[in-house]
């Protein structure tokens, strides 16, 4: 089956997140969104973890759906009546914990996602985790666990579950990040990196950046949202064509092709890198971002204050690369980069993408073409020309084409991609 999953995301327990972040109402975003595979987040923290244990019965082997008598909550603010193309929406157990310790001298700040085939396999990590930290206090929880030491807990306690890097260049929290990383894998997990065959790009890189970079071409690239309300679900996402179940996908994501060379994990739906909130460098205070190679001029210091800039994600793969030009493994996914329908709605209405009037028409098209997925992706640009907003369909012409207009992100501010020409 061909379905697309957004594997790391976040619930209301976690800090910073949506009130709506709740099951139903991530069902229902499934379904505008157009993904059929949503990672739950959060099992780790109790209460959390009880509504997964209410809401979910299991469907095919590892997915999860709403129990019966519950059905997604459409109660969005969009349009009366919204009524996006059904889709079979599954969950897929799900967490992310931050491990902080030191290593080598140097503070350590490694998020990791955890997936697990079933609730007692989670329920097991829980048991073990909730005696290094407390779970209760944030759905991502911070625990002073060596990330080589949280890979072992899985291994031990969900041996069919698999631990994948988060967002492995983000400046501070990451497996590469510049502020509290490593330089290899190897230095990180040790002696058990060969169970780890996965790695999570983020939203400030994409496939082609790290593919500059030798050492993880044994390793599948992913992208996902991280997503902390509904709205923002599937900003970035995978695509798949194999069987619809916990096993299959994680054949696919292991092995992206299967024995006779047929690709069982066809793309990874994209941000574009500039759009992220760490791509280039820089000092949000002071409103100053440079290029890597204008950092290095000002020797990473900046210019308006003499602080140190935050180092971002662009700059830290240039260190690390040993590739002039990216080089893809044979089986690796194709890359498709796209900008989120509420902000190209939100160029075209010349309004903020948190407005009323882009919600209103964001939920009209919905309504006309059966998901965000399908309007980004499936629609002939013909058939987009009938869309009740005007410009939709130049619009979308001009993202899928890659005629977009880059302001980089930095420091913790989000960038921005245009795709409306001035003209």
């Amino acid at each position: 089956m061909r379905f697309v999953a957004d594997l790391h995301i976040h619930s209301h327990y976690s800090r910073a997140t949506s009130k709506a972040s709740n099951i139903r109402s991530l069902a229902a975003w499934a379904q505008i969104k157009g993904v059929h595979v949503l990672g739950c987040g959060d099992f780790t923290h109790p209460e959390w973890f009880a509504e997964l244990e209410e809401c979910l019965v299991e469907a095919e082997t590892g997915f999860f759906r709403l129990r019966s008598g519950l059905t997604p909550d459409t109660a969005v603010p969009l349009v009366p009546d919204l009524s996006p193309a059904h889709i079979p929406v599954r969950f897929v157990l799900s967490a992310e914990v931050s491990c902080i310790y030191k290593r080598g001298g140097q503070v350590r700040k490694i998020h990791c996602i955890i997936i697990v085939p079933d609730l007692e396999s989670a329920r097991r990590i829980n048991t073990v985790l909730a005696q290094i930290g407390n779970l209760q206090a944030d759905g991502r929880p911070i625990l002073g666990l060596d990330a080589r030491d949280l890979l072992e807990i899985v291994l031990e306690q969900a041996p069919e579950g698999f631990l994948v890097p988060a967002h492995i260049w983000t400046p501070w929290f990451s497996l590469f990040g510049s502020k509290s990383g490593f330089d290899h894998i190897e230095d990180c997990f040790g002696d058990l990196t060969p169970h780890i065959f996965a790695l999570e790009t983020g939203l400030s890189s994409d496939p082609a950046m790290n593919r500059l970079i030798s050492s993880l071409d044994r390793f599948t690239l992913i992208s996902n949202s991280d997503c902390h309300s509904p709205g923002k679900l599937c900003r970035e996402a995978n695509l798949f064509h194999t069987d619809f179940n916990y096993f299959g996908l994680r054949q696919a994501i292991r092995y992206p092709q299967d024995e006779k060379g047929n690709q069982r994990f066809l793309a990874t739906l994209e941000f574009y890198p500039e759009e992220g909130k760490y791509h280039h460098d820089g000092h949000r205070k002071c409103a100053f971002s440079c290029s890597p190679e204008q950092s290095r001029t000002f020797n990473n210091i900046c210019p308006v204050c003499g602080r140190p800039v935050t180092v971002g994600v662009l700059s830290r793969v240039m260190e690390l690369a040993d590739r002039q030009s990216p080089v893809y493994p044979q089986a690796s996914p194709a890359v498709i980069t796209a900008v989120p329908l509420a902000e190209i709605l939100s160029e075209i209405l010349s309004v903020g993408p948190l407005t009323k009037t882009v919600a209103r028409n964001y939920g009209q098209i919905i309504n006309e073409f059966g998901s965000e997925m399908n309007v980004l992706f499936e629609t002939p640009i013909e058939d987009l020309k009938h869309s009740s907003v005007s410009g939709l369909a130049n619009a979308i012409e001009r993202m899928r084409t890659g005629q977009v207009e880059k302001i980089p992100g930095f420091d913790g501010e989000f960038g921005r991609i245009r795709v409306c020409s001035k003209e």
